[in-house]
């Protein structure tokens, strides 16, 4: 492991500081999945990413995603980050695009750099899957709130681009800064779902500009709460768009998420059906933080 160089990035950031922390390790390719696990955990962000190929590979970079406690076939903050990495290390000169290998597949990246100062990255994801509709009072339990809190129009329903997650509509977003998750309800729960995680939203933000905010609970994974959830803001995307949210099925929309953990996030969603699925485009710029090397 000596001379095991890496990167600290700020993803789906407002400023240097805010966003979600990413690690990422551009030289991984002799470390074990063992070794990925433990340099994770001792990092102790929400995730830490490895890239195992500094060569491309079907035109990609193969990329392995850590939590602190497990491997992910994909999480959307990390994909970003790292191609943001990628670009700036490792290529060395803009590019438009850059492919990511991951479990889930090959991910798409895209620079969208017309204004240098406010450089943004997009990926495409998976289209969106829909799956088991949740009870509101069983929701409510595990969020310590009332049920007349969840807007009743639109469906509790676990969605996946990837990673699954389980999207609940709030009214207000009194009842999203109060939320105090219930562990034993949350966990009884998620030994009924695919999902192991919560996101949370309603239509009023902190901040007049922006259309959403949003909250997500990961204890399963051992983040108790994200700053900024790029997997999951695309399955919200999609959401979206199937339920014509804004009264159509296509949006443009920013979402703040990370304000009730002193982490101010912005996450630009794009989205659109198209024939019968839904393509769906997460953006956000990411902010270069630190560089060092594990000895």
């Amino acid at each position: 492991m000596p001379g095991l160089a890496f990167y600290i990035v700020d993803v789906f950031a407002v400023a240097k500081y805010t966003g979600n922390q990413l690690a990422v390790f551009t030289n991984a390719a002799n470390l074990s999945p063992e070794q990925m696990q433990q340099i994770a955990k001792e990092v102790n962000y929400s995730e830490t990413t490895f890239v195992t190929s500094t060569q491309m590979v079907s035109d990609g970079y193969n990329v392995r995603i850590f939590t602190p406690e497990q491997e992910l076939p994909f999480a959307g903050h990390p994909t970003l980050g790292t191609a943001y990495i990628l670009q700036k290390e490792i290529i060395k000169t803009t590019v438009q695009k850059i492919l990511l290998n991951l479990k889930v597949g090959q991910i798409p990246v895209t620079v969208d750099d017309a204004n240098s100062s406010e450089e943004c990255l997009w990926m495409q994801q998976k289209a969106p899957t829909f799956h088991q509709i949740l009870d509101a009072d069983k929701i409510a339990e595990v969020l310590r709130i009332q049920s007349t809190e969840i807007d009743s129009r639109f469906p509790i329903q676990e969605v996946s681009t990837g990673v699954p997650f389980i999207i609940v509509p709030l009214k207000t977003l009194e009842s999203v800064k109060r939320i105090k998750v219930n562990k034993d309800k949350y966990f009884e729960l998620i030994n009924t779902t695919d999902a192991k995680s919560i996101l949370v939203f309603c239509p009023e933000t902190y901040k007049q500009e922006n259309h959403l905010n949003v909250r997500v609970f990961c204890d399963y994974l051992g983040i108790p709460e994200d700053p900024a959830t790029g997997s999951a803001n695309g399955c919200l995307a999609g959401y979206l768009v199937e339920y014509s949210y804004f009264g159509k099925q296509e949006i443009n929309v920013r979402v703040e998420q990370g304000y009730e953990i002193n982490r101010p996030s912005l996450l630009l969603l794009q989205a659109e059906k198209k024939d019968v699925a839904i393509e769906v485009n997460v953006g956000g710029k990411v902010i270069m933080v630190a560089k060092g090397e594990f000895v």
